[in-house]
């Protein structure tokens, strides 16, 4: 299990995001430079003990109409040989010395604790408590295959898509509160999901999908 250090990072993570989120082509800010606020989000626990996986959610309160943006990032004590286009910062951790925070979704451990959260063998982990799961985290998976490696990553406006074989994990970026009283919200042709919940600037706790997967229909 990861072990959650309560000290200080220079710069912290949201100093980070906030250079690295407007680079991002499904960025919903403006002009001015973001103004962020953790909202939400959870963990999961590398088996290797090596890597840190954190699906984290802020909210921007430069934007006209404040939304919130999930942002799963992944931490390493080394740099991620072929990821330099991923890379969202560094930053010294009070007890683990450097850190590389890379954008998740380009993480060879990352894709494959995602799938196994979506497939139910992992756990998804409160985001600031040690050995703690998570029960707001909310996962669905109707296929009966296993989910695929060796991803292809492609941002676009809605989110980002992690694909191959056939199989889109979609990361939704911009997220929406799932209409009162239903977990998620309705979607056709999803064979999967992952929700989790969020505070919203007004204090209001608002649950969402995370990551949705799709399987497309074979060729006739």
């Amino acid at each position: 299990m990861a072990v959650i250090h309560h000290t200080v990072l220079k710069p912290t993570k949201l100093e980070l995001l906030s250079s690295w989120l407007p680079t991002r082509p499904w960025y919903r800010g403006g002009a001015d430079r973001p103004r962020l606020t953790k909202a939400g989000g959870f963990r999961l626990d590398d088996p290797a003990g090596e890597v840190g996986i954190e699906f984290m959610v802020v909210t921007d309160a430069s934007r006209s109409e404040p939304g919130a943006c999930l942002v799963p990032l992944t931490y390493r004590g080394a740099p991620l040989e072929g990821a330099e286009d991923a890379l969202v910062g560094t930053m010294e951790h009070g007890v683990l010395g450097r850190r590389w925070a890379y954008d998740g979704c380009h993480d060879p451990v990352f894709q494959d604790r995602l799938a196994a959260l979506v497939e139910g063998r992992a756990q998804a982990q409160a985001q600031s408590v040690s050995d703690t799961p998570d029960r707001d985290v909310l996962v669905s998976y109707t296929g009966e295959r296993r989910l695929p490696t060796g991803l292809t990553v492609s941002d676009g406006r809605e989110g980002t898509a992690l694909t191959a074989e056939g199989v889109t994990l979609l990361l939704h970026r911009a997220l929406r509160p799932a209409p009162e009283g239903s977990a998620t919200p309705p979607e056709g042709g999803v064979a999967g999901h992952v929700s989790g919940v969020w505070r919203t600037p007004e204090g209001v706790l608002a649950r969402g999908v995370f990551v949705s997967v799709r399987h497309r229909a074979p060729d006739a």
